[in-house]
């Protein structure tokens, strides 16, 4: 039998199979070369990672340690602080001590102080009645001052009197001072003009007549006055002081009198008061500019202040 030429002997196959490498081996070497290669990324992988996690963990070391620090340097304040506190707690209780002793010694003292308070009190009581008795005692000495006095005035109104006028008119009550005269303005009968004339030609107004002083004897207490009244002069010549001068305006015929009573004849002036009825007024009748007996100037002449009661 004849072998063909390009049919390989057994020997040479033999040969064949024996030199070449099976492919399950190359695949196994490609699988670990792979599994290697994968091997050595990740085990770079995670040393990059470690070496990161490392130095962020150096950084937290670090920024710990720092932490660490501060928190040392503050702890020292703190007991530093710590230390100032305890010795201003032991300067305080000190002065509370202090103030607790003071406040002892206050309240000693207060007590003290109300004791004598309160024994003053009673003295000052004491005392207030003894001067409230006293004070009584004064007060019935003074209702019977008042009532002497209150006699005194009884007895100076009885000394009012009435009196017959230069008119041989009887007269109201007749004042001889100023105080009779103030009695008289309590009792409010009559009107009532105080006046101070001076010796003067010009007359002067008092109430609502016009009076000129032309003549003044001190030693003898006479005197002379014109009274100017309406459209009219009348001449009250050596009169006396006391004595009540009368004299009528027109349409008072039926009425009490107008009255001049001089309390006092000086040198150059009387003074004393005019009485007019109440029903009169106190200016009804006036005094118009006297006749030639009286100078032009009389209009213009100063008038006496009246005193109404």
């Amino acid at each position: 039998m004849s072998i063909s030429p390009n049919v390989p002997s057994p020997q040479e196959s033999y040969h064949y199979e024996n030199t070449g490498t099976p492919r399950w081996i190359a695949a196994l070497f490609g699988v670990l070369i792979v599994v290697v290669a994968v091997l050595a990324y990740s085990g770079y992988s995670s040393e990059s990672r470690l070496q990161g996690d490392l130095s962020k963990a150096q950084d937290q070391s670090k920024l710990l340690a720092a932490q660490l620090d501060q928190a040392n340097a503050r702890l020292a304040d703190l007991k530093g602080h710590i230390e100032v506190t305890e010795q201003k707690v032991g300067i305080t209780q000190a002065e509370l001590a202090k103030a607790r002793s003071r406040a002892e010694a206050i309240r000693k003292d207060q007590v003290a102080s109300d004791e004598k308070m309160a024994s003053q009190l009673n003295q000052v009581k004491e005392e207030s009645n003894q001067k409230i008795g006293e004070v009584a005692t004064e007060v019935g000495g003074a209702k019977k001052d008042i009532e002497a006095t209150r006699t005194d005035l009884e007895s100076t109104k009885s000394k009012l009197e009435r009196a017959t006028g230069d008119m041989g008119v009887m007269s109201g009550l007749i004042a001889h001072n100023r105080d009779d005269l103030e009695e008289l303005k309590r009792r409010g009968d009559r009107n009532y003009y105080e006046f101070k004339i001076t010796k003067n030609k010009t007359p002067q107004r008092v109430g609502p007549v016009q009076v000129a002083l032309t003549k003044a004897d001190q030693k003898r207490s006479k005197y002379t006055m014109t009274v100017f009244v309406d459209d009219r002069s009348v001449e009250k010549k050596d009169k006396t002081a006391g004595e009540p001068v009368q004299f009528y305006l027109k349409g008072s015929a039926r009425m009490a009198p107008y009255e001049i009573v001089v309390f006092d004849v000086g040198k150059n002036e009387i003074n004393g008061y005019l009485s007019t009825p109440k029903d009169a007024g106190s200016g009804g009748a006036s005094a118009p500019a006297p006749a030639a007996a009286a100078p032009p100037a009389a209009a213009a002449a100063p008038a006496a202040t009246p005193t109404k009661p």
